[in-house]
């Protein structure tokens, strides 16, 4: 079936189609089943947190799902893929839990997932692909064990950032389209059949978005966030270039990192750092500076548009 619609449409024509498809049924399935999904009970510290409250939450497993399902149907089958595919689910089904438990889970448990989630990644990885890595212009083998220590901490920062910039209607999951879309143009020839699964989560994510506009009646919950945070660390690191991802996800990083890092030498090194700033950051220019939910996005998404410029100039003259 593939081969045919190749060889009618091309292979960016079978993306647009994946993509199309992957539009379709997550906007179908979500009004499915939108009602059957756990409800949020609000963030008590979190800036308007209140306003989510009773609405759907853990859409995340509709939309991972169908981006399994329909990538799958349209990537060429191959081990590496179908490794990456559990994982993402495995990534998935270790938010939503969360969303649906009565008690959220403790941040070492989640930590621990997040962790053993990112070693058989980084293994799956080099076990394909070797110790090469590009950057901009160079090209240069790691050692086995450094890579792979650094594949674990992209990939766990990945998770963790994403998962605290989602907190404003709309929000993360329009910086992950900009970001994967990024990744799909810059860097289409390395991505390879990636850049398939890359359309198909653009597709999911824009059928989420819908629902999700402000004001939301629907919410990816940490089964979306986490979800989309290990498929981004997947793009750079298939794209040959794991350090793109710092100009590629640079909003998700500088938004959901300040927090990680006030709270973690907070607790374990007793060092106070950002004390007048709320975290994540959106919680701060909302509160602190007053600007309103669309503003947020918009401006967000402007300076994450200008970070990915700057990469493909970057990747130009490289």
């Amino acid at each position: 079936m593939v081969a045919i619609l190749l060889s009618i449409f091309g292979q960016r024509g079978v993306d647009a189609l994946a993509c199309l498809l992957a539009m379709v049924l997550t906007g179908l399935l979500t009004s499915l089943f939108r009602s059957r999904l756990p409800q949020d009970h609000g963030r008590a510290f979190a800036v308007d947190g209140a306003l989510s409250k009773g609405k759907a939450r853990g859409a995340g497993l509709i939309f991972v799902l169908c981006v399994v399902l329909v990538s799958l149907a349209f990537v060429p089958f191959h081990l590496e893929y179908i490794i990456y595919m559990v994982l993402l689910v495995a990534s998935m089904l270790s938010g939503y839990l969360d969303d649906a438990a009565d008690t959220a889970w403790g941040e070492y448990k989640k930590g621990l997932i997040d962790f053993a989630i990112a070693a058989v990644a980084g293994v799956t990885y080099l076990n394909f692909n070797g110790c090469g890595v590009r950057f901009l212009g160079w090209y240069f083998l790691l050692p086995y064990p450094v890579y792979l220590l650094l594949i674990v901490i992209l990939i766990w920062a990945s998770i963790n950032v994403v998962n605290c910039t989602d907190g404003v209607d709309g929000l993360s999951a329009s910086l992950a389209l900009v970001s994967m879309g990024t990744f799909a143009l810059l860097y289409t020839e390395q991505l390879g059949v990636y850049v398939t699964g890359a359309a198909v989560f653009m597709g999911a994510l824009l059928a989420y978005l819908w629902g999700n506009a402000k004001p939301s009646s629907v919410l990816m919950g940490d089964a979306g966030s986490r979800a989309m945070g290990f498929f981004l660390a997947v793009l750079a690191l298939k794209s040959g270039h794991p350090f793109a991802y710092l100009l590629a996800a640079a909003v998700f990083i500088v938004d959901g990192s300040a927090g990680i890092i006030k709270i973690s030498l907070k607790r374990f090194l007793h060092i106070s750092v950002l004390k007048n700033t709320l975290t994540p950051l959106h919680d701060h220019v909302r509160k602190r500076l007053g600007w309103s939910d669309e503003q947020v996005v918009l401006r967000w998404l402007i300076l994450q548009c200008a970070a990915s410029a700057l990469l493909a100039a970057l990747a130009a003259l490289a």
